[in-house]
């Protein structure tokens, strides 16, 4: 008798960022089918996305076509298709061309820019989030460069070389200082009317200080090199109104070419029928397995999850760690096939290995050749902190060829000063 071999588990993936990514590339094993969905077929390698929202870097510098990561995985096949509604008690997962099954899930979809509770705004100011995002927005800034040496109105010229940037995290201090940078570098190559002094970046925060999560004297620090660039820094403030080229703080009205939100993301809004806890940015609370209540073979990982680990940290929502969670999630699952018997549909083990996050630290880069590191009691700042960025970055990025692209780009702009992706193809928005 021709013995027969067990059936496969399926394990469905959703979302192809660093949680869901590092997690399929973990689950490489002849026992397990894996199938990733995602909207987008690449990969995006968002900490540098603010890059090219400031024409430091082009779209194809930080993405990798998923299909291409995962092509020697044969137990992985990959579906560019947006889920639209997730079924936990059927086990079953439906897009709109159709429905998936699983054995386990693990929810990766990330998250969105958040407007805290005021969604009209995002036609005003719009986040930065996928490649599109910082396309449009890379081109609204160099056409209204171009816009205001045309303009003979000179309080017309500064509005449109305004641009407000809502949030003091890192992403906010980021493109600060690199749209200050790109503006003034590309007044320099032959423009005649526009001036420097006509540039004006206003960064608007919430909190008392900017960088929040590092320590006072970086924030400090970085405030300073941020205001050594002419960037106006308001603290403390909260936005009242966003309008069609205005936004409203402190009683008053500025008027900018470009309006940026960087303050706040907010869970995919396909996992808000889940019958699971959530925070109040609509993330899913997870235990410290990172499974969802009551469904021990449902994970959620990276942005979408709230997950305190064995020792009580909050994991933040970081590249690193949502890396970790994924690798956590695979080895749990692999874990669980070897010694589970029965259905997969059971109940699961009793003894589950936790997840405990490495905290490998923080980083924010403040302009050129200047950043903040802060990983537990170690911290750095200045020239020294920037290459730490430069190294960490690039080890991070997915396939030799984007490393060694963004590794010329990055060492060209440096010894010249000039941006290399400042072309405006796109139709005007």
């Amino acid at each position: 008798m021709v013995p027969v071999s067990p059936p496969k588990v399926k394990v469905l993936v959703l979302g192809a960022g660093f949680a869901g990514l590092d997690c399929c590339k973990k689950l490489n094993s002849p026992k397990i089918d894996v199938t990733l969905l995602d909207r987008q077929n690449h990969h995006l390698f968002q900490p540098l996305l603010y890059q090219v929202a400031t024409a430091s870097l082009a779209a194809p510098d930080i993405a990798a076509p998923v299909r291409e990561i995962l092509a020697d995985q044969e137990n992985a096949q990959v579906f560019m298709e947006a889920v639209e509604t997730i079924d936990l008690k059927s086990q079953c997962v439906h897009t709109s061309d159709r429905a998936h099954a699983y054995d386990y899930l693990v929810i990766a979809l990330g998250a969105r820019t958040g407007y805290f509770g005021h969604p009209e705004w995002e036609a005003f100011a719009p986040g930065l989030k996928t490649l599109e995002d910082a396309r449009s927005l890379r081109h609204k800034v160099l056409k209204a460069v171009e816009k205001a040496e045309l303009c003979d109105d000179p309080k017309e010229r500064r509005r449109l070389l305004t641009i407000a940037i809502v949030g003091g995290g890192p992403t906010g201090v980021e493109l600060a200082g690199a749209f200050t940078e790109l503006i003034h570098r590309t007044i320099k190559d032959g423009f005649r009317r526009v001036v420097a002094e006509d540039i004006r970046v206003v960064l608007i925060e919430a909190a008392p200080k900017l960088l929040s999560m590092f320590d006072e004297d970086q924030s400090v620090y970085a405030a300073k090199r941020l205001r050594k660039l002419g960037i106006e820094i308001h603290t403390g403030t909260f936005v009242e109104d966003v309008r069609e080229g205005e936004v409203d703080f402190n009683g008053t009205s500025l008027e900018a070419g470009t309006i940026i939100w960087a303050a706040g993301t907010e869970a995919n809004p396909v996992t808000a029928a889940l019958p699971t806890d959530k925070d109040h940015s609509a993330r899913l609370i997870v235990g410290t397995d990172c499974s969802l209540p009551d469904y021990p073979n449902v994970f959620a990982i990276g942005d979408i999850a709230y997950c305190e680990d064995t020792n009580g940290v909050v994991v933040p929502p970081l590249a690193a760690a949502a890396a970790q969670m994924g690798a956590h999630v695979a080895n749990l699952i692999k874990s669980e096939i070897k010694v589970k018997t029965g259905r997969m549909r059971d109940k699961a083990p009793l003894l589950r290995r936790q997840f405990t996050y490495f905290d490998k630290g923080m980083m924010a880069i403040i302009g050129k050749s200047a950043a903040v590191v802060k990983a537990n009691k170690f911290k750095m700042r200045g020239f020294l902190a920037w290459v730490a960025w430069l190294f960490v970055h690039l080890l991070l990025l997915v396939g030799f060829r984007n490393k060694l692209t963004v590794l010329l780009q990055w060492g060209f702009a440096y010894l010249r000063g000039r941006r290399s992706a400042r072309i405006i193809v796109s139709p005007e928005p």
